[in-house]
């Protein structure tokens, strides 16, 4: 090709590679952008969650997911009712870098919790008293009435796995559990975000209430695995083989964004 030909060519100079990140963290990167140009304090309000997805022109639901995102990393506080906070400053790049690169620690974390809390809610079945079971259903009745009242239930889910934990009378693999309870409040905190989430998690429980009620270890067993495959499916964390080059190094075969919903 002449020199003249080449010049002749439209320029490209204006063109821009795709956004490779997804909608969520491209969300967050803007929110992040809101509090540096706006110069919003710790404690300040930031606009509704409706008002967002009006100015961003997204769903509410991807503003949800920007903002339990941020909030996982302690950036945001969102108050049920109330509204949006800021409940730190960001770290500039490497905050958001962290929230980026959080979703390659997910295959580690699930792999642990299916192999702890499947064992867990087998034990419980084999191993559970009437006040254990109490426990349970407590700890279900707990996340019932603050899903009712709009909230996530979070509190009631906690209990009611640490009441799974008690009942199988393992002490080493409860060290195990209190040693992985930073990233399982992670996860339990974006899962139970997913719109529409709360109440199909609440029934996911009662399911494994009632195998370990029933003394039935291998329903028991079962009804955790999907449990845990349902929390995997968050959009943090979420991730398939067609929004990547291949899985994430060492990604079980469990963990995909079609797992099944419990």
């Amino acid at each position: 090709m002449s020199a003249s030909q080449r010049a002749s060519r439209p320029s490209t100079e204006a063109l821009r590679a795709p956004d490779r990140r997804r909608l969520y963290e491209q969300l967050a990167a803007r929110l992040l952008d809101y509090v540096e140009v706006t110069g919003l304090r710790v404690g300040g309000r930031l606009p509704s969650e409706r008002d967002l997805a009006e100015a961003l022109k997204v769903s509410r639901a991807s503003v949800r997911q920007a903002t339990i995102a941020l909030e996982v990393r302690g950036t945001l506080e969102v108050r049920h009712g109330d509204g949006i906070y800021l409940r730190s400053l960001p770290n500039e790049s490497g905050h958001l870098m962290e929230l980026m690169t959080q979703r390659h620690r997910l295959p580690a974390i699930l792999e642990a919790r299916e192999a702890l809390e499947t064992q867990l809610a087998a034990l419980a079945a084999a191993r559970r008293t009437e006040e254990d079971i109490a426990a349970m259903s407590q700890a279900l009745d707990v996340m019932a009435a603050d899903i009712e009242a709009d909230g996530f239930g979070e509190e009631g889910d906690r209990l009611f796995h640490e009441a799974v934990t008690r009942a199988a009378q393992s002490p080493l693999l409860a060290d195990f559990m209190v040693g992985l309870a930073a990233p399982i409040s992670e996860t339990r905190h974006s899962s139970l975000g997913e719109p529409g989430r709360p109440p199909r998690s609440l029934r996911a429980h009662h399911r494994i209430l009632e195998a370990i009620r029933r003394g039935d270890a291998p329903g028991a067993r079962q009804a955790m695995r999907r449990h845990v495959n349902m929390v995997a499916d968050i959009g943090l964390l979420r991730w398939s083989a067609a929004q990547q080059d291949g899985p994430a190094p060492g990604a079980s075969a469990s963990w995909r964004a079609d797992a099944p919903g419990a």
